[in-house]
């Protein structure tokens, strides 16, 4: 299935569910800041005047499980459903509406259902929106959305790094690439796409660690999940180079 095609299945799945409640919907993360990856997630948040009923979540749930995957052939779909009175005026942190996301499905596929919950990346979500600009229903995102603060982005970026450490051995680019991207966050302000973000950390980094950040990139910008390997000399290097990057954020976390 074509990236476009998902997107307009999900756009579709929206607009059928949600009807006059869905106020706008819009493309963000790598598709409209940097380009796709081959295992890039396509990103999509929906605004809603209200929350979701109990049949709409099943609904969307169900036709995401179709729509979404993690084959060469199917990419991954997350869907963020934002109230928008729950982000404007803006708070932090926010609360999101409902979330589908791949890491998910064994959840989902058991039963579970996407609820209400606090979402501090909700914070990077809505200024990669604002910045992407990119609708797929409804107005311009600034028109339905506050700007975030730095603060606010700074907090958000920083609440993600212990469960990226918890995922470093199943999901080690990713992990790599999404630290290079809050360092480079917390250091400039500006949201990079991932393989930019570690484009920035290389500068910054001693050529010791280089290499392996080089390869997550390298990963993100060829290679499928499927295809992903690892030298041992090159995994004998992620854990210092985490190391590394969390010494770095931490102390632009404690200098303010």
């Amino acid at each position: 299935m074509e990236s476009n095609e998902q997107i307009e299945r999900t756009t579709d799945l929206l607009r059928h569910t949600l009807g006059p409640d869905l106020l706008g919907s819009y493309l963000h993360g790598s598709a409209v800041l940097g380009g796709l990856g081959p295992a890039s997630d396509l990103d999509v948040l929906a605004v809603t005047r209200r929350g979701l009923t109990e049949s709409e979540r099943r609904a969307l749930l169900a036709g995401l499980l179709q729509i979404s995957g993690l084959s060469r052939a199917v990419r991954p779909v997350e869907l963020t459903v934002v109230v928008q009175g729950e982000v404007r005026p803006w708070r932090f942190p926010p609360t999101g509406d409902f979330l589908y996301g791949e890491w998910l499905r064994a959840a989902y596929r058991a039963g579970e259902v996407p609820r209400p919950a606090p979402m501090p990346d909700l914070a990077l979500v809505l200024t990669m929106t604002l910045a992407g600009n990119h609708p797929l229903t409804g107005p311009p995102p600034a028109e339905l959305l506050d700007p975030v603060p730095h603060a606010d982005l700074v907090q958000a970026s920083l609440a993600a790094v212990p469960e990226l450490i918890r995922e470093l051995e199943e999901d080690t680019r990713n992990v790599l690439l999404t630290l290079a991207r809050i360092w480079s966050t917390l250091a400039t302000g500006v949201i990079r796409p991932k393989d930019e973000a570690a484009g920035w950390a290389l500068e910054q980094l001693a050529p010791e660690h280089r290499p392996v950040l080089e390869h997550a990139a390298y990963l993100y910008r060829n290679r499928h999940y499927t295809e992903e390997t690892w030298s041992p000399q090159l995994r004998a290097g992620v854990r210092p180079l985490v190391a590394e990057m969390f010494t770095r954020i931490d102390t632009l976390r404690r200098r303010g």
